[in-house]
């Protein structure tokens, strides 16, 4: 454990000294800073709205059992094919056995599909698989891993991205960003209607109607989940509330802590595509999918809701404000964190992955408390990393540096003088 705690501290040290890395992140933090407080002045109520939704959540988790079963009985009143996994081998099962082999799958951005590792293994069944959300596109075509909630690519400058889009599409492209992202769309476009799969993941979903809402700006979500036959939507069961008024109340505080004043698409799914246009009669399998299936992941979201302390990250709306104005996530970007990133994202991680996982983040975190200022939910970052840092001196899982002045004080000598 001591060499995985000096190999993570030395990555941080490298992602430090990238330059690259440090162009984007500055460019990002500036052009978040600007949209949400422009957000938040020309929608002063969404502060009073984000208590409302802290409430909602509060309940939600509460009833996380009772919520989760309802909804699986909404979905199936839809028409919809509804699953519940238990952890990420059993998800990816189940989305392994709806899409098969050789087939071309299209996925709209989702972290949950991240924290399961779904591309690797749809890949290894023989599937082609395309991010479509142009950060994860870029971030697919680089061979790097996501570093933000909702910007993924926010580390790599534009100049590095056209680098990449001459390098890996074949194409000549300069490096004003609204040239790049037409040369994504024009890819992206024959993907959209020649897919097998479409792969979204939800925002929110409402327990009363079995509704999964996605919020996005690009477009690209709708393809996803309108122009292949089949839908698969990966949800955890956090992100259940008990009714279709809850969810856009979340919608907005969502989308507002982002950093958008408005987002230009919230797409709410409800079953497979239909039509009552004949005699009023419903059916299904228009000009949409002809098959929705929602797979509902647990992979340990029970076992926190169940947590006097811990709890608290089931609130996260994964807004990212609290990673823009992390001290040390301006400086790594998502190299603080595992596949979840920064405080928050090491929580989750000791749950969804493994405490001995989350110990290398939890020993980065500053405690300074930036995090919940910011954070719409007021979510106690900082407690829940004590929490877990107790957890780790029970079993030693430490850096070398406090074992070692663990050792000193023990033999009853001075940490700060070696030579006691």
């Amino acid at each position: 454990m001591t060499d995985e705690f000096s190999e993570y501290f030395s990555s941080l040290l490298e992602a430090a000294d990238n330059s690259n890395l440090r162009i984007g992140l500055n460019r990002a933090i500036l052009s978040y800073r600007r949209g949400f407080n422009e957000a938040l002045s020309r929608h002063p109520h969404t502060i009073e709205l984000a208590k409302k939704v802290r409430k909602i959540k509060e309940e939600s988790i509460a009833r996380l059992d009772e919520l989760v079963k309802q909804t699986m009985d909404s979905i199936e009143d839809s028409k919809g094919n509804v699953y519940l996994a238990e952890n990420a081998e059993k998800a990816r099962e189940i989305i392994g056995d709806i899409v098969g082999s050789n087939k071309l799958v299209v996925k709209s951005k989702t972290l949950t599909s991240e924290e399961i590792a779904l591309n690797p293994y749809l890949e290894s069944l023989g599937n082609e698989v395309v991010e479509t959300d142009l950060g994860e596109f870029i971030v697919q075509l680089a061979s790097s891993k996501p570093m933000h909630f909702i910007v993924p690519a926010l580390h790599i400058p534009r100049e590095k991205v056209a680098e990449i889009f001459r390098k890996k599409l074949g194409v000549e492209v300069g490096e004003e960003v609204g040239e790049l992202v037409k040369t994504a769309r024009k890819y992206l476009r024959e993907k959209y209607f020649a897919a097998d799969v479409g792969i979204s993941g939800a925002n929110v979903v409402a327990a009363d109607t079995g509704s999964i809402f996605v919020i996005e700006n690009e477009g690209n979500a709708r393809f996803v989940t309108n122009a292949p036959p089949v839908h698969i939507a990966l949800v955890g069961i956090e992100k259940i509330v008990p009714s279709l008024s809850d969810a856009m109340s979340v919608c907005e505080v969502t989308f507002r802590y982002a950093g958008f004043r408005v987002p230009t698409y919230i797409s709410i799914i409800f079953g497979p595509s239909k039509t009552g246009d004949i005699e009023y009669e419903i059916a299904y399998g228009a000009h949409g999918p002809k098959e929705f299936h929602v797979i509902l992941l647990d992979n340990g979201r029970s076992k926190m809701s169940k947590h006097p302390i811990f709890k608290e990250a089931l609130y996260c709306l994964r807004c990212g404000g609290c990673l823009i104005e992390c001290p040390v996530f301006q400086i790594v970007a998502g190299n603080f964190g595992y596949r979840y990133f920064g405080g928050i994202g090491t929580v989750w991680t000791a749950f969804t992955e493994s405490l001995k996982t989350a110990a290398h983040p939890a020993f980065s975190c500053t405690l300074c408390g930036k995090c919940k200022a910011v954070c719409p939910m007021e979510i106690d970052v900082p407690n829940m990393i004590l929490e877990l840092r107790r957890k780790y001196a029970r079993k030693k899982l430490l850096p070398p540096e406090l074992l070692a002045a663990e050792k000193i004080i023990l033999e009853g000598k001075s940490p700060y003088r070696r030579g006691d």
